[in-house]
Parts: C-alpha cells; sequence; structure tokens
C-alpha cells in the first residue's frame, strides 16, 4: 500500500546490463563486459563477455571474440570463441575460425573458416574389433572350385 509507484530493485536481474556502440563509433582496443552489448559500429581488437555478444548489419568487427552467445549480421573477421551458441543471420558475413557447442546459419548468411564445435572422437574409435575381418590377406586369392 505505501510502496505504489515505487519499483522493487528485485525487479530486475543484477546482470542486465546492455551496452550499445552505435553506428559511428570506431573503437580499438579491449571491450571486457557483462551482459548483453551491441555493436552497430566499428571494432577491431578483442571483445570478452560471459554474456551475448549482438553485431548489427551496418557493424564491422575484426579481431579476436570470446563470449557466452554471439548473434550477428554484420561484417566478422575474427577468431571467435562462443561457451553458449552461435548465429550467423542474414546478411551477415563471418570470416574466421570458430569454436562453439551451437551454430546456425541463415539462409542467405556466409561462413567461410573452420568450426570446432566439440565432437574430439569419432563414436566408432572405441568400437571392439571382435566381429572385423581383415580383408587384406584374402585379396588376390581366388577360391578354385571342382565340380
Amino acid at each position: 500500500m505505501w510502496a505504489i509507484g515505487e519499483k522493487q530493485a528485485t525487479d530486475t536481474p543484477p546482470n542486465d546490463n546492455f551496452t550499445f556502440l552505435s553506428k559511428g563509433v570506431d573503437f580499438r582496443g579491449i571491450l571486457n563486459f557483462d551482459g548483453t552489448i551491441r555493436i552497430d559500429g566499428r571494432v577491431e581488437g578483442e571483445i570478452t563477455t560471459s554474456g551475448t555478444l549482438i553485431i548489427g548489419e551496418q557493424a564491422v568487427v575484426k579481431g579476436v571474440i570470446s563470449a557466452g552467445i554471439l548473434i550477428t549480421s554484420g561484417k566478422v573477421n575474427a577468431t571467435i570463441s562462443a561457451t553458449a551458441k552461435i548465429q550467423i543471420q542474414k546478411p551477415g558475413i563471418l570470416i574466421g575460425d570458430i569454436r562453439t557447442p551451437g551454430i546456425s546459419i541463415e539462409d542467405g548468411a556466409h561462413f567461410h573458416g573452420m568450426c570446432d564445435m566439440g565432437a574430439h572422437k569419432w563414436v566408432e574409435e572405441h568400437s571392439s574389433s571382435k566381429n572385423t575381418h581383415d580383408t587384406t590377406t584374402y585379396r588376390g586369392k581366388t577360391r578354385s572350385t571342382s565340380l
């Protein structure tokens, strides 16, 4: 009754930070942040976050990126590590090597580089050789049949 019109501090989570680098911004250096950042300008350097990095259509980003989630529809030339996922949206272009457990590339978006999704071992590497037959010893030999 006494708190009408007052907003409680518990309504917003503590990591609800949002940073915006608009079109026309030209930044060179190291960006470290928590929460979400949207880039619509030019950034060259190193970007590090455990949160979400959104790269807009007009943005150009070059360097090294480490993020929780990367969503891009701009131009990116970088080595990227994302702990959750990478989304490349139309008309985005991503050039570089990426490491992430999940990736989605929208029709009309472009990716050129290497992708490591963490599958380091082939499923059949540990299969037993119990039912495996080596046919190299039989090559060149024909069975003779006597009639």
